[in-house]
C-alpha cells in the first residue's frame, strides 16, 4: 500500500513515539500550526473549532473527546477539522497535568475532601472492576466540574491566538496571491507588447 511504513513499529517504538515525537516537539508543533492555519475556513471557524477541541480535551470523558469537540464546534459554528486538531492538546504528556488541575479545581468548587489511601474503594480497584459509580463521586465528578472553568479558560485563550494567527496568515496569503497575479499579468502584457512590436508594419 502506498505510503505504508516499510518496517512496522513495535509496541515499544509506538509508546516512545507517543511520549516523544521522532521529529522533535518543535517540528511537531510547527506541523500542527501549519495544518490549522491552512484550513479552508474563516478565522472564526478555525479558531472556534480549535477552541472546541481544547475544551473537550479538559473533560475526563476519555474516548469521547472527538465527539464532544464536534458537538461544541457545531454549536459555535466552528470548523470540524480544526476541532479534531484541537483535541491533540490532550495527549499522554499533558493529561497528567490536565487531570490533576481539573481534579483540584473541581474539589475546590465542590468543597470536597481530598482522597487519601484509606478510601474504601480505591481508583485501581474501581478501574479493574469497571465500577463507574465508585469512581464518580470521588474522582470523576470533581474532574468534570473542574474541567468546565479550565476548559473555557484555555479554550478562550486558544481562540484568541488562533483567530489572530489565522487572520494574519490569510491576509498575507491573499496579498501574495494578488502580487503573483499582478506579476503574471505584467509578464503577459510584456510578451504581448514585444509581439506587437515585432510585427511588420
Amino acid at each position: 500500500m502506498l505510503f505504508r511504513r516499510r518496517e512496522k513499529l513495535g509496541l515499544r517504538a509506538k509508546m516512545r513515539a507517543m511520549f516523544w515525537p521522532k521529529r522533535s516537539f518543535a517540528r511537531s508543533l510547527r506541523y500542527l500550526q501549519k495544518r490549522v492555519l491552512r484550513l479552508q475556513a474563516t478565522p472564526h471557524a478555525i479558531a472556534a473549532g480549535f477552541a472546541a477541541g481544547v475544551f473537550a480535551s479538559f473533560t475526563p470523558l476519555i474516548g469521547f473527546h472527538f465527539l464532544l469537540s464536534f458537538a461544541v464546534a457545531y454549536v459555535i459554528a466552528g470548523n470540524m477539522a480544526a476541532a479534531a486538531l484541537g483535541c491533540i492538546i490532550g495527549n499522554p504528556l499533558t493529561f497528567p497535568a490536565i487531570w490533576a488541575g481539573t481534579y483540584e479545581v473541581g474539589r475546590y468548587i465542590l468543597k470536597a475532601e481530598a482522597i487519601d489511601g484509606t478510601a474504601p474503594v480505591g481508583l485501581g480497584h474501581a478501574l479493574t472492576h469497571g465500577d463507574f459509580l465508585a469512581m464518580w463521586e470521588p474522582y470523576l465528578k470533581p474532574m468534570l466540574v473542574g474541567s468546565l472553568p479550565l476548559g473555557l479558560f484555555f479554550g478562550a485563550i486558544s481562540y484568541a491566538l488562533i483567530y489572530f494567527a489565522a487572520k494574519s496568515f490569510q491576509e498575507r496569503r491573499a496579498r501574495n496571491l494578488m502580487l503573483r497575479a499582478d506579476l503574471r499579468r505584467q509578464a503577459l502584457s510584456d510578451v504581448g507588447a514585444r509581439g506587437s512590436a515585432g510585427e511588420p508594419s
